[in-house]
C-alpha cells in the first residue's frame, strides 16, 4: 500500500488582498509541513479571493495575481500544494490551479465546468480549459479538479479515474444556504463510488458581501464513506492518511513528487461535527456580518431597537460578530409606541452590554405632519393612511442616517426576508442602512433564530418572542392586519420565490387561492424595493439581489 497524507486548508480569503492571501497560504503551508503533509490544497481563487467579478475584467488585476502566484509557490517548500489562481494566455483567461512541489510551478489545470445559474455567472469571464491531466504526487495519481467540475458525473472525473487517478483533489468556493453541506457530501460520496476515488474537497469559508462560505472540507473515501471532516464557518487544516494500493505511475502521469517513507504512523481520522439547522443558520449570520464590516473596513455598527424580534435579533448577531463594545443602539419611539417595546428595547440593550440611545421622534412627526397637512389638503389626500404612518419610520431612517454619517458606524438593517418579499417596509425609512444581516430569513426562522440563541445564553426577552409583531405605526396595529399569517406566508414565499412555482400550483398545494394570488402581486409589484435595499447574508438556496433577477417593468403575471 501507498500512504498519501492530504491537508485541507480552508482559507478566510480577502478578494484582492493578494499579500495577505499569500501570507496565509504560507502559514497554512508551514502548517502542513510541520504535519508532515504530501500535499496541500488551497480553495478555488484562493490567490485572488472568490469571488472576484469584475476585478476580472481588469488586466492589472489579473497581472497582480500572477505575480502574488509566485510569490506563494516560493513559499510551499519541503511538500506539494494546489493553489487556486487565474491563469491567462491569448484566448482569455481562466479558473485555474496550479501544482506545486518544494517551491516550484510544476504544471496548471484549468477548470473545464464553468457555472452560470444562481450566483455564479462564470462564462462571463472565463474560458473553460479543456485538459484533464494526472499528477504522481507521493507515489500516488492524483487527479486535480475545480468546484464545478466534480458536481455532475462525467468529465474531468471520468477522464481522470480512467486514466488511473486513485485520488481526486477537488478545490472549492462553494456557498453557503442552509443544509447545503449534506447535499455536497451526498453528491461526493456518489462521484466517489461513481470512479472509485478518493475524493479530498477543499473549501473555502468566510463572509463575502451576501455570500457566505461555510468550509467543512472534506475527505471521502472509494467507497463513499466520510473519512474525515474539517470543522464549519471557521479557518482548518484537516490532515488525513489515504492508503491506497501500490501501482506503477502511467507513463502519461506527470510527476509532482515521488513517494514517501511508510514507516511513518498514520494520523488519526478527525471528523468535526455538523452543527444542528438552528445553529448552522446563525452561524452563518454572525460569519457573513463578520466578515463584510470588516472586509469593508467598519468597526462598529448601529442598530435601530424598536423592541420587536427582528431588531432584537440583528442586535444579538451584531454582538456575536463584533463585540458589545462595538455596537450601538438606538431607540425612536413615536406617540404609538407602547412602553411595553420601550422596555423590552432597553431591556435587550441592557441584556447585551451595548450602549442605548433614546431619540424621542414626537417633534419632528408632529412637524412633518404640520408641513405635509396643506399640500395633503389641497391635492385631495383623504383621510389618513399609510403615507402618513410612513413618515415615522422615513424620521427615523433620517436619524439613524445622520448618526452613521456624524460618527462613521454602519446601519445594520433589520428586515427580514418576509418583508422584504412582500414589500412590507418603508422606502427610506426602516430599509436604510449599509448591511441587512436577516435579509434572506424568513419571518417564521427568525423565532427559531431567536429561540435557539436564547437556549445558549437567554439575552432575548421573553416578552419579545411571545408578543404578536407589529410596525406600532398606528394605534393597535398589527402585522396581521397587512399580512397573511406568517406561517401561511413563508410556504407561498418559499414556494414562488425559492421553487418557481406558479400560482396555479401553489394553488394545488392546498393554499388559499386569494391568499396566493394576494402575496404573489405583493411581490412582484415590490421588485423595485428590493433593488434599493442593502446587502444581506444569503442563507437560503435563492435569495434576493444574487440568486433571484427579476425585471422591475414587465406585464407578466403567468399561472
Amino acid at each position: 500500500m501507498s500512504t498519501l497524507r492530504v491537508g485541507l486548508a480552508q482559507l478566510n480569503t480577502t478578494i484582492g488582498d493578494f499579500d495577505g492571501n499569500v501570507r496565509k497560504i504560507a502559514d497554512f503551508a508551514a502548517r502542513a509541513r510541520d504535519a508532515g503533509v504530501d500535499v496541500v490544497s488551497f480553495p478555488e481563487l484562493t490567490i485572488t479571493g472568490y469571488p472576484p467579478e469584475d476585478l476580472l475584467l481588469r488586466p492589472g488585476f489579473v497581472a497582480d495575481g500572477r505575480r502574488a502566484l509566485d510569490a506563494a509557490v516560493a513559499a510551499c517548500t519541503g511538500l506539494s500544494a494546489v493553489i487556486g489562481f487565474v491563469d491567462a494566455d491569448e484566448a482569455g483567461i481562466y479558473n485555474a490551479a496550479a501544482i506545486v512541489h518544494d517551491g516550484r510551478l510544476i504544471a496548471t489545470y484549468r477548470k473545464q465546468r464553468l457555472p452560470n445559474y444562481g450566483v455564479f455567472d462564470e462564462m462571463r469571464y472565463f474560458v473553460a480549459g479543456d485538459q484533464a491531466p494526472v499528477f504522481t504526487i507521493g507515489g500516488v495519481a492524483v487527479g486535480v479538479n475545480i468546484c464545478e467540475d466534480i458536481w455532475l458525473p462525467g468529465n474531468p472525473c471520468a477522464e481522470q479515474a480512467a486514466a488511473g487517478a486513485k485520488v481526486i483533489l477537488n478545490i472549492n468556493g462553494s456557498p453557503y444556504h442552509a443544509g447545503k453541506y449534506a447535499e455536497r457530501q451526498k453528491m461526493l460520496a456518489q462521484r466517489a463510488r461513481d470512479y472509485g476515488a478518493w475524493v479530498c474537497y477543499t473549501n473555502q469559508v468566510g463572509g463575502q458581501d451576501q455570500l457566505v462560505f461555510d468550509g467543512g472540507s472534506m475527505v471521502l473515501d472509494s467507497s463513499g464513506e466520510l473519512a474525515a471532516r474539517a470543522v464549519m464557518f471557521d479557518e482548518d487544516l484537516l490532515v488525513h492518511d489515504i492508503e491506497v494500493p501500490d501501482a506503477a505511475p502511467a507513463a502519461r502521469h506527470t510527476l509532482v513528487s515521488g513517494s514517501r517513507a511508510a514507516d511513518r504512523p498514520l494520523v488519526e481520522p478527525r471528523v468535526e461535527s455538523a452543527p444542528p439547522f438552528e445553529a448552522e443558520v446563525y452561524q452563518a449570520l454572525v460569519t457573513g456580518t463578520r466578515d463584510y464590516l470588516g472586509k469593508t473596513g467598519f468597526s462598529k455598527v448601529l442598530v435601530a431597537l424598536s423592541g420587536g424580534i427582528d431588531s432584537s435579533l440583528v442586535a444579538v448577531v451584531a454582538v456575536d460578530a463584533i463585540g458589545a463594545e462595538n455596537v450601538v443602539g438606538i431607540g425612536m419611539p413615536s406617540r404609538y409606541s407602547s412602553e411595553g417595546s420601550i422596555k423590552d428595547a432597553q431591556d435587550l440593550a441592557d441584556n447585551l452590554g451595548v450602549r442605548f440611545l433614546l431619540v424621542p421622534i414626537e417633534p419632528a412627526h408632529t412637524a412633518y405632519l404640520s408641513m405635509l397637512e396643506r399640500p395633503f389638503a389641497e391635492l385631495g389626500g383623504g383621510a389618513e393612511g399609510t403615507a402618513e404612518e410612513n413618515i415615522q419610520s422615513r424620521i427615523r431612517g433620517n436619524i439613524i442616517m445622520a448618526l452613521s454619517n456624524k460618527f462613521g458606524w454602519i446601519v445594520l438593517t433589520t428586515g427580514n426576508k418576509s418583508e422584504f418579499a412582500t414589500g412590507y417596509a418603508t422606502l427610506y425609512g426602516d430599509m436604510s442602512g449599509g448591511y441587512a444581516v436577516i435579509k434572506d430569513v424568513p419571518k417564521t426562522l427568525v423565532y427559531r433564530l431567536a429561540r435557539y440563541r436564547n437556549s445558549v445564553g437567554p439575552v432575548i426577552p421573553e416578552s419579545v418572542i411571545t408578543k404578536p409583531p407589529s410596525a406600532e405605526l398606528k394605534p393597535g396595529q398589527l402585522d396581521q392586519d397587512s399580512l397573511p399569517p406568517y406561517e401561511v406566508l413563508d410556504a407561498i414565499i418559499e414556494e414562488y420565490v425559492e421553487k418557481d412555482r406558479g400560482v396555479a400550483e401553489i394553488i394545488a398545494m392546498g393554499h388559499d387561492e386569494a391568499t396566493v394570488k394576494r402575496v404573489v402581486r405583493m411581490i412582484d409589484v415590490n421588485e423595485y424595493k428590493r433593488r434599493q435595499s442593502p446587502p444581506g447574508v444569503k442563507i437560503t438556496p435563492k435569495a434576493f439581489g444574487r440568486d433571484r433577477r427579476l425585471p422591475i417593468a414587465h406585464r407578466y403575471r403567468g399561472v
